[in-house]
């Protein structure tokens, strides 16, 4: 039989006492958490102490970021393998042209002729601008060389760049390959940083939080055909996590390194060399002609045309081709 005690509520003070308890064990909890959290965010077994543990690469990295954009050079399209068109480099944001200096310095090595262009101080205005900026750039290039398309390799915020230029710009006619290496293609949380700092000044620090109007915008209808696009990125990459770097459908590779190694390791850069010049035909094949390329549905390899070596100059923006940039607009975050 229940006895009548336990029909009634609980008195106020067992009510005070139960929720006393939820209290501390909650704070005790919190507490536990706030105290452990620095060993897990940069702990050696987090993600930033595993990308900050490849020291080398990123001493590497600054080294070639101290450069700038002031990098002048002569460009020569004298002797260019013909399957092997120019490689426009892109790099990402608070970027220079000089933090892709060694994988600009392999590439050339391997034979490969390399363009970069200058898009601002630290690379931190409007993506549009600069996709639209790298628009006119490139059609200005190939009207001086006898190839009609270009390869393009985009470190993380160059990756939209390039990804932009080729979906919204027209630019899939112009662009054979494209590699976006270590991309926020979904956003990144770490663009937070770049808003508390450079918010006011900043378009793209908005625009590279997860689910922007711009990202949402560049997601927006199917991937051009005739390109061939490929995404790296890094396992230990704390900027931009994997999950954040990958598109369905596309060719992907992962790495075990941190963010700016994807621009500086040795391993990276045999990657991108197999993804811009694929190993040779084997032995015995025979190569497709330009009529079973075309037969297959494919491009012919972009042969430039006899007696046309011309030479270009540097191909660095000029003062008068800097567009300016729009006043940034927080309310793009959502």
């Amino acid at each position: 039989m229940t006895r009548p005690d336990q029909l009634s509520p609980r008195g106020p003070v067992a009510t005070l006492r139960t929720a006393a308890a939820a209290t501390w064990r909650r704070s005790t909890w919190l507490a536990k958490w706030a105290s452990t959290a620095p060993s897990r965010w940069l702990g050696r077994r987090s993600l930033v102490g595993q990308d900050l543990a490849g020291t080398t690469d990123g001493l590497a990295y600054l080294r070639g970021l101290v450069r700038g954009n002031r990098i002048r050079r002569q460009v020569s399209f004298d002797n260019l393998d013909a399957k092997s068109p120019p490689v426009l480099l892109i790099h990402g944001f608070l970027g220079t042209r000089g933090s892709m200096y060694l994988l600009e310095r392999r590439l050339q090595q391997d034979g490969f002729v390399v363009v970069s262009f200058n898009i601002g101080t630290l690379n931190t205005r409007d993506i549009r601008r600069s996709a639209f900026l790298i628009h006119r750039k490139v059609e200005r290039l190939l009207a001086q060389t006898p190839f009609q398309k270009i390869d393009i390799i985009g470190h993380s915020m160059g990756g939209l760049i390039g990804l932009y230029y080729m979906k919204k710009l027209g630019g899939h006619t112009r662009v054979r390959k494209l590699v976006m290496m270590g991309t926020p293609l979904h956003g990144t949380w770490v663009a937070l940083l770049g808003i508390a700092t450079l918010g006011l000044w900043s378009t793209s620090s908005w625009q590279l939080l997860p689910r922007s109007r711009f990202l949402d915008e560049l997601a927006q209808g199917p991937m051009p055909p005739g390109v061939d696009v490929h995404t790296l990125a890094a396992a230990r990459d704390w900027v931009v996590p994997l999950r954040r770097a990958h598109l369905t459908g596309i060719s992907h590779q992962t790495v075990p390194l941190g963010h700016s190694s994807l621009v500086v390791a040795e391993d990276v850069y045999h990657r991108l060399a197999g993804i811009l010049r694929p190993p040779a035909v084997v032995a015995g094949e025979t190569a497709p002609t330009a009529a079973g390329a075309a037969a297959l549905g494919s491009e012919p390899p972009l042969v430039p045309a006899p007696g046309e070596p011309p030479a270009l100059g540097d191909p660095d923006t000029p003062d008068d081709d800097v567009i300016a940039d729009e006043p940034a607009r927080p309310r793009q975050a959502r």
